[in-house]
């Protein structure tokens, strides 16, 4: 048996109440009124998409995680209520250039607003302080770091609080990518206040970021999770690989002048993101050499000048800016035009949070993200090395690895790289059937790859003979099933039923068992097939499909490179195998309810999520449908210690689901 999982050196927050809801708000009806004039008082005329749910359901359940990206609005989610519940509201925020900007844009609306952090003098402090505890203030931005200090809690208490938000909620999460320790104070802080609302922001966060998210906070595991925003589609998302830094020169020198043209003309500003700060210093220097105004920005930088480049590119005084991943909160030029990954970053969540600072006002803009060689063992040195305290566990290894195994998945681009992402981030109902802007659109729209020797036509052809091999077998075998029926392969379920007299049977035979492999998991990705059910999960045609095999709908599809890669029988996954963009939706289903069961067992442990299982441990749970230990330990990240320690409850929901 695996000995019990150390307690983390801090306290998990116990669950926290819902707040009564009796608070003079009334029903909805009654705060139509009231949502329309306070919306009114920010000068707009319209939420957003997602923002009135969010205001709505976190004024009537109490508690709700929002996951939008950046420049989705979700500082406007927290401050309509403020306006709206007597009392002040606090909102803890880590960036204070962020702090100090919201506060301006309030105080210019006559929103009495303040915030708290370190740069304040002493005798500014006390004077906030004593509006605080006096209620003067609509809002109260607090740098996480105040909870540290003596007797600034018991000040706290003092305070009428009706709603608490909590900004970048994923520093709180050990295994988000922006962690911080001092966001793990802030669920003692929470139980000051158990009748105030509690609204959770991030910009991007993973099913077990999220699980994390409400442990720590204290939260009821049944609080609201709301995901919306995420498309984009103003944003032409590309990936080009390379094979030297003249390549990788070429193709930043391309894109600077696609987007700005050239130094100088005024056309908007670019971030780059570099691996390393040595690398982005070096590409600052050769920008500036073009004539580009260039700076840097990295942590290994003095404050004064992180924050003097930060200033210089907020403020219009340079064009670009070279920087690592520590550049980016607080960012709100609206006018830039591109974003440049020189390398891969950790995840699709940090990819789609950085490449999102791109287009912020509704114009065409640009996301390019560059690969090479060295991507790989780069990023999996930077996992094992992790500077930023003690050494990582085998366990945050791996589940990092995977999160950048992902990413590598979706630069291969199968199908529309903005549907990807939707799905990814279970914002369905924002796919967009195609963006038509990123590369893999622009690709199939030109015909596709010329070495496949397949024009638009004979790609429509060769997608819709597929779908038809899923057809044959629908709801009765797997994906091999259908592979073997396209090959005309010798296999016992096709004799049985006969399929091998289908007109079906071979009609792909030109093609390798891998390479149809590969192409029937892209019509999974691309919402066409998908599994159902069981320890032997069998596939199927989904209405979209139906309707691509039938000709009633356009066939948008990249085909894979006509390339042999081995791969692990579907039976034995290896590292990688299942991206959550391959859930259908009873997996998916299934996954939610591993989710719940994490949730409960964490809280019986008093640990974290992530040491009961890992979101890519579960996600193969929920493909796989174990029934048994020697079924479970397939599961990536499921060993026989974790087997004999949390199987039995594992395979009970699975059991569950599947009864």
């Amino acid at each position: 048996m695996e000995s019990p999982s150390p307690k983390p050196p801090h306290s998990l927050a116990q669950p926290i109440p819902g707040p009564p809801l009796e608070d003079g708000l009334g029903t909805l009806e009654d705060r139509v009124p009231n949502l329309e004039a306070a919306l009114g008082r920010f000068g707009l005329s319209a939420y957003r998409p997602g923002q009135r749910e969010a205001i709505e359901r976190l004024l009537d359940e109490g508690q709700v995680l929002l996951v939008a990206p950046t420049g989705g609005g979700k500082s406007l989610s927290y401050q309509v209520p403020a306006l709206l519940l007597q009392g002040t509201t606090l909102v803890i925020s880590p960036l204070v250039s962020l702090m100090h900007d919201q506060v301006s844009a309030l105080e210019a609306l006559n929103i009495p607003a303040t915030f708290l952090a370190s740069t304040l003098s002493p005798g500014v402090m006390r004077e906030r302080l004593e509006g605080l505890t006096k209620g003067r203030y609509k809002l109260v931005y607090i740098a996480p770091e105040r909870f540290s200090v003596p007797d600034f809690a018991p000040l706290l208490g003092q305070i009428d609080c009706p709603l608490v938000a909590i900004d970048e909620a994923h520093c709180i999460s050990e295994w988000g990518h922006d962690f911080r320790p001092e966001y793990l104070q802030i669920g003692r802080i929470l139980a000051l206040f158990p009748k105030a609302r509690v609204l959770a922001c991030t910009a991007t966060a993973t099913p077990v970021v999220r699980d994390e998210i409400i442990e720590r906070l204290g939260l009821p595991p049944s609080t609201r999770q709301l995901i919306h925003g995420f498309a984009r589609p103003n944003l032409a998302l590309r990936v080009k690989e390379v094979s030297s830094q003249a390549q990788r020169n070429g193709w930043v020198d391309e894109i600077l002048a696609e987007t700005l043209e050239a130094p100088g003309t005024g056309h908007g500003a670019s971030i780059i993101y570099s691996p390393t700060r040595r690398a982005a210093e070096k590409e600052a220097l050769r920008l500036e050499a073009r004539g580009w105004r260039a700076g840097v920005y990295h942590a290994g930088l003095e404050p004064r000048a992180r924050e003097a480049a930060h200033r210089a590119f907020s403020g219009g005084e340079i064009e670009v800016v070279v920087a690592t991943n520590a550049f980016g909160m607080g960012i709100d030029r609206a006018d830039v035009r591109s974003v440049i990954h020189l390398a891969p970053p950790g995840s699709i969540e940090a990819y789609y949070q950085e490449v999102g600072r791109a287009g912020r006002d509704g114009r065409d803009a640009v996301g390019l993200m560059i690969l090479s060689p060295g991507d790989m063992p780069r990023r999996r040195h930077l996992i094992e090395s992790d500077n930023a305290g003690p050494a990582p566990s085998p366990e945050a290894v791996q589940h990092k690895w995977g999160l950048f195994l992902e990413l590598m998945r979706f630069a291969e681009g199968g199908s529309c790289r903005h549907d990807a992402v939707l799905r990814y981030f279970g914002d369905e109902a924002e796919t967009l059937a195609g963006c038509g802007r990123c590369d893999v659109c622009q690709h199939l729209a030109n015909g596709g790859d010329a070495s496949h020797d397949f024009d638009e036509a004979g790609v429509t052809l060769i997608v819709r003979k597929a779908l038809s091999g899923v057809a044959r077998i629908h709801g009765h075998y797997g994906l091999s099933a259908a592979v073997a029926l396209l090959r005309g392969a010798s296999d016992d379920r096709l004799l049985r039923q006969g399929l091998n007299q289908t007109t079906t049977f071979g009609v792909l035979a030109e093609f390798s068992e891998d390479w149809l492999t590969r192409l029937l998991r892209r019509c999974v990705t691309a919402g066409w097939v998908d599994f159902f059910g069981g320890d032997r999960p069998v596939v199927a045609l989904t209405e979209d499909g139906i309707a691509a095999m039938k000709a009633e709908r356009p066939v948008r599809l990249l085909l894979p490179p006509l390339r042999e890669v081995a791969r692990r029988p579907r039976s034995q996954p290896g590292p990688g195998t299942s991206p959550a963009t391959e859930l259908t939706l009873p997996e998916t289903a299934l996954f939610e309810a591993l989710r719940a069961h994490r949730m409960e067992v964490a809280r019986r442990d008093g640990v974290p999520p992530y040491v009961v299982a890992s979101d890519r441990a579960l996600r193969d749970v929920a493909r796989l449908g174990p029934t048994d230990f020697e079924a479970l330990q397939l599961a990536n990240g499921i060993g026989p210690s974790k087997a004999a320690r949390y199987g039995d409850g594992l395979l009970a929901v699975v059991r569950e689901h599947q009864a």
